[in-house]
């Protein structure tokens, strides 16, 4: 009898035990379901955030680009007066909104993301002195950071420092490149336009 109930005795321990042990696993798995909806959750986040820092890059380009079109200097005083107060008013507006979306880096991403930036500001110094050659020299470095085979000649020290950089860094430079050279590209442009007018003012005014 007294061995009967010891051993009640112990089954029951081991079936509580048991029982809880299960119980723990369930709440865990819960507890893990739980932080995999809010790692879902963040990644969106970050990838809204990233895309709204796009668009406030892109807006502002495009504000910049207005300013300095050719169009604007074609047009009357008064109107030019006008539309520049209404594109400095949407440039304040577009600065006031400030977005950032962090990137966690090691010391070797960080020393490459440095190294990458110090690059490109000092070609950008020298677009002012040389145009043309700043442009090849920005397109050699943008050439570094696209997967296919560009038609032009790859900065292979550049490439090799950008690939050191955080995969957000990395998108980041190549944004940062495509947009100089389309700033590049619209300021040759209108040299060109106002090179041509102003041999076209002699010529009209020798029909005269």
């Amino acid at each position: 009898m007294a061995q009967a109930k010891i051993q009640a005795k112990l089954s029951e321990g081991t079936c509580s035990k048991f029982s809880r042990t299960l119980s723990m696993a369930d709440r865990a798995g819960q507890l893990l379901e739980s932080l995999d909806q809010l790692e879902a959750r963040v990644e969106a986040l970050r990838e809204a955030a990233s895309a709204m820092e796009q668009e406030r890059e892109s807006i502002l380009e495009m504000i910049q680009s207005l300013q300095n079109s050719q169009d604007m200097r074609n047009i009357c005083s008064g109107e030019r007066e006008e539309l520049t107060l209404t594109a400095n008013r949407l440039m304040g507006r577009t600065l006031s909104v400030e977005i950032s979306v962090g990137v966690i880096r090691n010391p070797q991403q960080e020393d490459a993301l440095r190294k990458a930036t110090s690059i490109i500001d000092e070609n950008v110094k020298k677009i002012l002195d040389d145009m043309d050659g700043g442009r090849k020299r920005l397109l050699a470095l943008h050439s570094a950071c696209v997967s296919e085979a560009p038609p032009v000649p790859i900065d292979q020290k550049f490439q090799a420092i950008v690939i050191s950089c955080a995969l957000e860094d990395q998108k980041k430079i190549k944004r940062r490149l495509e947009t100089l050279l389309r700033n590049v590209q619209n300021a040759e442009r209108n040299i060109k336009i106002m090179d041509h007018q102003k041999w076209e003012e002699p010529k009209a005014n020798g029909g005269q």
